[in-house]
């Protein structure tokens, strides 16, 4: 019996386009098919998630692999612009689906940029803060600073959240995070586009 919910956020609650880096990163003529894609990243940006740069080290990083002047507010526009729009059906849902699971948690591959600009999102658009309101917990990569896949991420959202890998389902949109829940025993399914949350539970999965 599936007692705990554990969703991601980008593709999951929020729609985002990975491939917007990529073309606004062109407009400045640098060529970031390297530097960011959903499957793989280079290795500051994984330090970046998991809080363990700062977001100017992030930025002068990105200046010196696009090897560009870029100014701070230039590479947060480009950083942020893969965040579409808040998917609020599915919001609408999670606060339904309070009522028949235990827990409801978020976790999600994030970044202090990115954060910044989803909390003024959402609040503009929902009107509260989603990540204290509508979930048990929110575990976030550059809080934690452990990201998925590693399997250790999940493990660590076991034991912080007291719960049981087998009564837990976890939805992300990206195979290699799937893979990472499956390894530490967590039930999983991938939220494959066009699916939605909504898709689910009119399907009877959640």
């Amino acid at each position: 019996m599936i007692r705990n919910l554990i969703l991601d956020m980008g593709g999951v609650i929020l729609d985002v386009d990975y491939t917007m880096i990529i073309k606004n990163f062109a407009a400045y003529g640098v060529d970031a098919r390297s530097l960011y894609t959903q499957a793989a990243q280079l290795p500051f940006i994984d330090e970046f998630e998991k809080g363990n740069i700062t977001p100017d080290e992030f930025r002068n990083q990105v200046r010196n692999v696009t090897k560009t002047q870029l100014t701070d507010s230039e590479i947060d526009s480009v950083w942020n612009s893969m965040i579409l729009y808040v998917r609020k059906e599915s919001i609408a849902l999670i606060g339904e689906l309070k009522t028949k699971y235990d827990n409801i948690f978020l976790f999600s591959n994030t970044n202090e940029i990115h954060m910044q600009y989803v909390r003024t999102l959402f609040q503009k658009e929902i009107g509260f803060d989603i990540f204290t309101l509508l979930f048990n917990k929110s575990y976030l990569s550059n809080e934690i600073h452990l990201r998925k896949p590693d399997k250790e991420s999940f493990v660590y959202i076991l034991n912080d959240a007291s719960i049981d890998a087998n009564q837990t389902l976890f939805i992300d949109d990206t195979p290699q995070n799937i893979q990472g829940a499956s390894l530490a025993g967590i039930q999983t399914h991938l939220l494959a586009p066009p699916q939605t949350l909504n898709d689910l539970h009119n399907l009877k999965i959640i």
